[in-house]
């Protein structure tokens, strides 16, 4: 083992983290689960859900079987949608393509919907001991601060000098162990902001501590400007319910019940639901706009009340079954974006809205 990774991994076993509840097993669908919600994700947010999603699915046969509404109803919340729909289609993939046995290899599991080469490798090296590199967030900026390695790591150049020096640092035996460590050490010390450098095992060789660095490594992605979007969202409300729509499979809130989107054309949001919808408006008010930042641009969302009666059929005639009347009180269990989430519990508390 180079001198690199056995005085990580010494680290790693006095210092890292231990008692995750993905830790200590070497199931490859447990394991999966794990890392892709870990993705752009904090640990502390992701344990209840795992836990729940656990519960409900607690091997790769049965998430395969389940439709992929509840998925996205146990996912509701923690953002990055495509990864869930990619979660279950891989394993529905897993179970007719090979027999239900979660393949074994990185390159096989790269394969799968939703999994890229650092996340496959993670896999098969803490499932099968196959001897792996990864190359996830937080290993990026330790590679980087520790030998000095400049520009964006998401250029390409860049990219692929950090890929060989991962893959030449790996020991020839106990990966996983090397993997977790290298984990650890980005997640609780050398963290994107205030790292605590002093207590790292490299602080004596790491480059951008001697020279005063570390806030300037990793080179951070060239900044743009963040495209601004706006749109209104109808709150239809009937009676205890209130109308949602089933988003497309691709794009935004993909396959998530969303408030339906009123057209930029349509001037009176009445006599849109009117037209669209056939209901009766009885009272229409604007409520407070909320921001929302999604990855590449921010969305100013207006939800408009649209209160109709309360005799209105709870099926619509419409052009497509993506329809649905949601009791408010069902909310909780529902496949909904967080703002939308946001808007229908503060219908359960007036005084959070304001209005015109």
């Amino acid at each position: 083992m180079s001198e690199f990774a056995a005085r990580l991994v010494a680290w790693q076993q006095v210092h890292g983290r231990h008692d995750l509840p993905w830790q200590g097993g070497h199931d490859p669908y447990r394991i999966w689960l794990s890392e892709i919600m870990l993705q752009q994700t904090q640990v502390d947010t992701v344990i209840p859900y795992y836990a729940r999603f656990l519960e409900r699915f607690p091997d790769v046969a049965t998430l395969a079987a389940a439709p992929v509404g509840e998925v996205m109803a146990l996912w509701s919340g923690l953002g990055y949608y495509a990864r869930a729909r990619n979660l279950h289609r891989a394993a529905q993939l897993i179970v007719s393509a090979h027999g239900g046995r979660f393949p074994r290899s990185a390159a096989e599991i790269a394969e799968l919907p939703g999994i890229g080469r650092s996340t496959a490798a993670a896999i098969a090296a803490f499932a099968f001991g196959e001897r792996a590199a990864i190359l996830d967030g937080n290993v990026k900026r330790v590679l980087c601060r520790i030998f000095g390695i400049e520009g964006f790591p998401g250029d390409k150049a860049v990219e692929k000098a950090l890929w060989e020096r991962a893959e030449a640092l790996l020991p020839p035996t106990g990966v996983g162990r090397y993997i977790q460590a290298q984990m650890d050490l980005g997640a609780t010390l050398c963290t994107r902001s205030r790292p605590a450098c002093s207590r790292c095992p490299f602080a004596d060789d790491c480059i951008a501590y001697r020279e005063r660095r570390v806030a300037e490594l990793p080179t951070p992605r060239p900044r743009k400007a963040v495209p601004q979007r706006s749109a209104r969202h109808a709150v239809i409300l009937r009676a205890d319910a209130v109308l949602l729509e089933r988003r497309p499979p691709t794009g935004i809130w993909g396959g998530l019940l969303a408030l339906p989107e009123i057209p930029s054309t349509a001037g009176d949001p009445a006599h849109w639901a009117n037209e669209r919808f056939g209901l009766a408006v009885a009272e229409r008010r604007q409520l407070t706009p909320l921001r929302h930042a999604f990855t590449h641009f921010v969305l100013e969302l207006t939800p408009v009340l649209l209160a109709v009666d309360g005799n209105a059929p709870a099926h619509l005639a419409a052009d497509d079954g993506d329809l649905r009347w949601l009791p408010l009180g069902e909310r909780a269990a529902a496949a909904l974006p967080a703002p939308v989430r946001r808007i229908l519990d503060a219908l359960a508390a007036p005084d959070l809205f304001g209005g015109d």
